[in-house]
């Protein structure tokens, strides 16, 4: 009985501390390998750890460089028909603190035909470029998803009348179309925006027109046909100038 009283000692001083201190300091009777558990377990996760070789997501370099001169953008052959008596012929840039990354230019100009009244017509195209990232994805994915959010963001046009929106065909790598037509100061405007991708590059394209004085609103297909035909000029600038 004597000889047991050290034992009985130790047993008794183990159940007055903490359950974590019970663990570590009183298993010795446990038959355990005499490595800590703590060192078990941290080796188990080290090796489990991946290198930064194998976290790192190699992705796809963007397409496209640079962005071509806006205004030059679309030729001047168009820009006359599209927008008549255009105020300023070559087109007004827009104000970007980054040329090489984003880039607009517009057309507007009324076509004053007397008696007969005038037709107001509007033209704006603007260029978006994305870098590719390891963290936000390659510049085509970029572009493609902000190609959706422009989308959104012209179908929640305030005041828009019979709004729809299409598949823009053989304008770049994806392309929408969204056309509607909306009342100002009592005048009817029929608009149509279009958002196209090419590689890394966001192309949004609107043109509208309006008949004043008693001349016919211009049909959606008119509009239509010269969103488009202004659109694939655009894009294809582009690729021509990063030859």
């Amino acid at each position: 009985m004597q000889r047991s009283a050290p034992r009985l000692t130790r047993i008794l001083a183990c159940a007055a501390v903490p359950v974590m201190l019970v663990v570590a300091g009183c298993s010795s009777d446990s038959g355990d390998s005499g490595k800590p558990k703590a060192q078990e377990k941290t080796g188990a996760s080290a090796s489990a750890t991946p290198s930064p070789s194998q976290t790192t997501k190699a992705v796809e370099p963007a397409k496209f460089a640079k962005l071509p001169q806006v205004c030059q953008s679309v030729s001047a052959k168009t820009t006359e028909v599209l927008v008549p008596k255009a105020k300023t012929k070559n087109g007004t840039p827009a104000v970007s603190s980054d040329l090489a990354s984003r880039g607009g230019c517009s057309w507007n100009g009324l076509d004053d035909k007397g008696v007969k009244g005038s037709q107001y017509r509007w033209l704006d195209v603007s260029f978006y470029r994305y870098e590719s990232d390891a963290t936000l994805g390659s510049g085509q994915e970029r572009a493609g998803q902000n190609l959706a959010k422009e989308v959104a963001k012209v179908e929640g046009t305030a005041g828009a009348k019979n709004l729809r929106t299409s598949v823009a065909a053989g304008i770049g790598d994806e392309a929408k179309a969204v056309t509607y037509q909306e009342n100002k100061t009592g005048v009817n405007f029929v608009y149509t925006s279009i958002v196209a991708r090419t590689g890394n590059v966001l192309v949004l394209l609107s043109y509208n027109g309006a008949g004043y004085s008693g001349a016919p609103t211009p049909t959606e297909k008119a509009i239509t046909d010269g969103a488009v035909k202004a659109a694939k000029e655009a894009v294809a600038s582009v690729a021509a100038a990063n030859k």
